[in-house]
């Protein structure tokens, strides 16, 4: 019994070390002013000795929120103006004392204004506002025939273009939804009349954009804060304190000269933020071949490799029992197949947003059981071919031979059927190649990490650093699985 204090204090000892090396998870959204903004929270706070981890590009508000509630992540970037409509569900503007009165039942507080607003806005080349005498957004209910490209979460938003349209009685067709990062191309080549914009953007005045007047003050005030779990200041007090020095230390113009660092000069993100933080100014401009090959290849390859194999591995284990009992009982084959049919018409990015709140997570686990549901029908629907397929005669050879069901399953049956089951493991493996990319929306990591912050920056450079490795490790697949189907074809059996 005299052990048991001894005992006790040695295991809080170690909780008390696991808890202090636990890292803050700062999460950020995929565009690049979030990028920035959360790549700073984290150097900030690794910079004070205290572990920090950013998991960036996962998406809009509505996830990033899910994530936090969950305790996915324990703090992101937010604005004042989206907390108050989008996650209160607020009509009216809020301070943050009253923003924070609300957000307590959540378990959820804003703190530390960075110093800066970020509004939405609308904006038009300035040659076309002159063209029409736009100046203010009542003044497009003049022009119905105006092409509007807008940002999917815009779009959708409380605050965004249904609330807008109605305060403003605009009458045009329904928007194009443009990625914020490609809208500003689509302008300049003319394929859109307006896009949305955020007011720190970079590009404003690199594309000779005129922002249109907001007279009605529809839109509320974005105030940069850091919007966290209540608990996090008490579990990461170090962090926390470093986080607070960052208090109204970025005002608007600093931040558009970050933004511009990352969009114009194409300075990455973590670069961007140490600048910001005193490291020296990054002068080096990457080639395609270094942006393929750069520090983080074989991080992204590991996470992308690990993403389609780990999700292949557990759909063959589940999708071949299932196919051959499929075979076995006729009955249940149709059900069966349009039950793991249906998967594959679910949207990928759906599919996984989706999966956050029923994994509790974000990152690999909500990717990985994605990727198995996406694996499952090519193996199921191959297998259950492949035993079909199988004479009877054969089958009743093997009866006449003595075999019992599940010898003749093992011995006969699954061997003939196995070139088939091998053709739908490989078309599992490589689509799993192509849909892993998705998963970096998520947090999940892989190769689309790089596609994400192409399309965040409009970099080709990088869209092709992404996808050229993905494509070519699905050509690897292929090409290995193709060897395999070779080998178990009796065709190309070797000789005995």
């Amino acid at each position: 019994m005299r052990c048991l204090p001894a005992a006790a204090l040695l295991v809080c000892s170690f909780a008390t070390v696991a808890g202090a090396e636990e890292p803050l998870r700062i999460g950020s959204k995929r565009f690049t002013e979030s990028y920035i903004l959360g790549e700073i929270l984290t150097q900030t706070v690794r910079r004070a000795g205290a572990q920090a981890e950013h998991r960036p590009r996962l998406g809009n508000t509505a996830i990033l929120y899910e994530a936090l509630q969950r305790g996915a992540i324990d703090a992101y970037p937010e604005y004042t103006g989206t907390i108050a409509r989008e996650i209160l569900k607020s009509e009216r503007d809020l301070d943050l004392a009253t923003i924070n009165a609300q957000l307590a039942p959540l378990g959820l507080r804003a703190s530390f204004p960075l110093g800066f607003s970020n509004s939405y806005a609308l904006g038009m080349k300035a040659e076309s506002a002159r063209a029409r005498s736009l100046a203010t957004l009542s003044d497009l209910a003049r022009f119905p025939d105006l092409r509007l490209g807008l940002s999917h979460e815009f779009l959708g938003r409380k605050d965004g273009w249904p609330g807008l349209k109605a305060a403003y009685g605009l009458k045009q067709p329904s928007p194009q939804g443009l990625d914020h990062g490609l809208a500003y191309e689509a302008l300049a080549k003319g394929e859109v009349d307006l896009i949305d914009l955020y007011t720190t953007d970079a590009k404003i005045e690199r594309f000779g954009i005129r922002v249109l007047d907001d007279d009605r003050q529809y839109f509320p005030r974005y105030e940069a804060v850091i919007l966290h779990r209540a608990d996090a200041r008490t579990r990461f007090p170090l962090a926390f304190r470093e986080l607070a020095k960052l208090e109204n230390q970025i005002d608007a113009r600093t931040m558009i000269r970050l933004n511009a660092r990352a969009e114009i000069d194409r300075v990455d993100f973590a670069a961007t933020a140490a600048e910001f933080l005193g490291a020296a100014p990054k002068l080096e401009r990457r080639t395609l071949w270094s942006a393929i090959f750069a520090p983080d290849f074989a991080r992204l390859a590991g996470q992308h490799a690990g993403l389609v194999f780990g999700s292949l591995l557990a759909a063959i284990l589940v999708g071949l029992p299932i196919g051959v009992f499929a075979a076995k009982v006729r009955w249940a084959a149709q059900p069966i197949l349009l039950v793991t049919g249906l998967v594959q018409t679910i949207p990928a990015l759906a599919l996984l947003a989706f999966l956050i709140p029923i994994t509790g997570s974000i990152g690999a686990w909500p990717a990985l059981l994605a990727l198995f549901l996406y694996a499952l029908l090519p193996i199921v629907r191959n297998t259950h071919a492949g035993m079909v397929a199988v004479s009877p005669g054969l089958k009743g050879a093997a009866r006449a031979l003595g075999l019992r069901p599940a010898q003749s399953l093992a011995y006969v049956e699954l061997p003939l059927a196995l070139p088939m089951i091998l053709a739908g493991i490989k078309t599992s493996a490589v689509i799993n190649v192509g849909t892993a990319t998705i998963a970096a929306f998520i947090g999940a990591g892989g190769f689309g990490e790089r596609i994400a912050q192409g399309l965040a920056l409009n970099d080709e450079r990088l869209l092709v650093a992404g996808a050229l490795p993905a494509a070519l490790f699905a050509l690897v697949v292929h090409v290995i699985f193709e060897l395999l189907e070779r080998g178990v074809t009796p065709g190309f059996m070797p000789p005995k």
